[in-house]
């Protein structure tokens, strides 16, 4: 028997390229489109595990959708006069009706269910030309972002109802400043006068308790009427004897 042909549409369909330079991580991204009108799982494999972190790599497709893989190379040295090695394959069966385990599937699988697509790795290093051709669109980019972001004045452009709206929220904030500042000085003054206040009663209520405690000034007035009456009484007997 004859091994299937691939059921699923790829995109790029053989070369899987990487542009430089290569001292980050570089993305290249892989489509899988299932035109059938059958379920479709699939597993991206490669012969490189170490230098590239794919995701996702295995999954199920439904009948007319697509599936879109991030492919990372990892930072490397890079020579140019060395040829890549590296390849990706991408192996997928269909799944069987109401199926939902993926590793089952696989592990039961067939070798003649099997489809299979390879795909060779490709590094592209930019030339000096490219480089200085792409930091100019680099720049001019960012240029057009910043006029974009700034208005005619060159300051960052705001609507004149945003800027109305800041204006009146800061003269309330003001405004409301001011009467805290009013309301506190009213509480001093009123404490103030609390604490006069509070002075001249202790020193009123002192002084009548001294009065009511002494005894003697009470009694000052009851001797002197006594004493004057002896010395009338005196006065008095001896003019008569």
């Amino acid at each position: 028997m004859s091994k299937l042909e691939q059921i699923l549409i790829l995109d790029p369909s053989s070369d899987l390229r990487f542009r430089g330079p290569f001292t980050d991580v570089v993305t290249t991204n892989l489509k899988l489109r299932n035109p059938s009108d059958r379920r479709v799982c699939f597993k991206v494999k490669t012969t490189a595990p170490r230098r590239y972190c794919v995701r996702p790599n295995s999954g199920l497709i439904d009948p007319g959708a697509t599936v879109t893989i991030s492919v990372m190379l990892q930072p490397f040295d890079y020579d140019p006069n060395e040829k890549s090695k590296h390849k990706f394959m991408v192996q997928t069966i269909f799944a069987p009706s109401g199926a939902t385990d993926l590793e089952a599937m696989w592990k039961d699988a067939k070798p003649d269910d099997l489809m299979d697509s390879k795909l060779r790795c490709v590094f592209d290093m930019p030339s000096d030309t490219e480089k200085m051709s792409e930091l100019e669109s680099t720049k001019a980019a960012s240029g057009v972002s910043a006029s974009r972001a700034e208005g005619p004045s060159g300051a960052r452009s705001m609507d004149d109802a945003e800027m109305r709206k800041v204006m009146e929220e800061c003269k309330r904030l003001q405004t409301e400043v001011g009467k805290l500042h009013e309301e506190n000085r009213q509480l001093k003054d009123e404490g103030l006068r609390m604490r006069k206040a509070n002075q001249y009663d202790s020193s009123v209520s002192k002084s009548s308790s001294m009065l009511s405690k002494d005894p003697g000034s009470r009694s000052l007035p009851s001797l002197l009427v006594v004493i004057a009456a002896i010395f009338i009484g005196f006065f008095l007997g001896k003019f008569v004897l």
